[in-house]
């Protein structure tokens, strides 16, 4: 376990994962059909990023072909993320796994011994995890 440390501020939450796609409205379907995230898109921001989300949390989703000139581009070092993960209820997870299977979708489960984990990939190959705790909270979580 790590030293608790005193820190002038607190993070509350991860709010999203930006993530650039090849085909923004095939990535918005894929998200809803098969997380079930809501899309939100905002007329001030134009046509992009459009966030998929899970109440407080989720995807910002922008175009592959944004050039540097767009206010809304950040400069990607060409370090790449791994994967993202979205936590639920031991009853959602086995509910995803049902949900994938009918969909046909392939996909992958790990056991991490603190979590349960399903990994599938969208359609640019994203890894998306969707991850259930399987001991009590105050096993893993510390605060």
């Amino acid at each position: 376990m790590s030293e608790t440390i005193n820190h002038p501020f607190e993070i509350d939450f991860l709010d999203h994962v930006a993530i650039r796609v090849s085909d923004m409205e095939v990535s918005v379907r894929w998200y809803e059909r098969v997380l079930g995230l809501k899309k939100y898109q905002f007329d001030a921001w134009g046509t992009y990023p459009i966030f998929m989300m899970a109440g407080k949390t989720g995807i910002a989703i922008f175009p592959t072909d944004v050039n540097e000139t767009d206010s809304n581009f950040r400069k990607n070092s060409g370090v790449k993320i791994d994967h993202f993960a979205f936590n639920v209820t031991k009853i959602a997870f086995e509910g995803a796994k049902k949900h994938f299977v009918a969909l046909g979708l392939k996909y992958s489960t790990e056991d991490h011994h603190y979590f349960q984990s399903i990994y599938t990939n969208d359609p640019d190959g994203h890894t998306v995890e969707l991850t259930t705790l399987v001991v009590p909270e105050s096993e893993f979580y510390i605060r």
